[in-house]
Formats: structure tokens, sequence, C-alpha cells
């Protein structure tokens, strides 16, 4: 299983449309409107890398309203 956290910037006063957008995308566990430099964190999940960053996190790139995002891969150590 593929995990990864991502970090989104939104414009100004997006935040609550991008996090209800986001949740709707399959992949998507958990969705959090939060402070500091980013607005939005999310974790995705997949079966593996590979559908993670094609199906999810490109899906959730699109959603509008998004200005930045940072992908960080879980890693199991």
């Amino acid at each position: 299983m593929a995990q990864a956290y991502m970090l989104i910037q939104t414009e100004v006063g997006m935040a609550e449309a991008v996090t209800k957008a986001v949740s709707g995308i399959d992949g998507v566990v958990r969705v959090d409107t939060v402070t500091g430099p980013y607005d939005v964190v999310v974790l995705t999940e997949a079966s593996t890398g590979d559908p993670l960053g094609h199906a999810v996190v490109s899906r959730v790139q699109r959603v509008a309203g998004i200005t930045r995002t940072l992908t960080c891969s879980i890693l199991k150590l």
C-alpha cells in the first residue's frame, strides 16, 4: 500500500471549496483544513506508488482553487 500526504495551498477564500472537492476523489483517505503556510492537508492511498501518482495526485492537482501542492510519500522504515 502506497500512501502520501499532499500539502495544498489555495487561492484566498478557497480552502473550504477545495476541501469539499478533494474529499470526493477516489484514493483520498482524509482531508483537513489547517493553518500555516498550507491550507489543506490530504492523506492519499493506492495499491502501489504508480497509481498513487497518476490516479490520485494528478486528479487532486486539477481541482479549481489550488495554487500549489507538495506531495510527501510515506516511508515504511
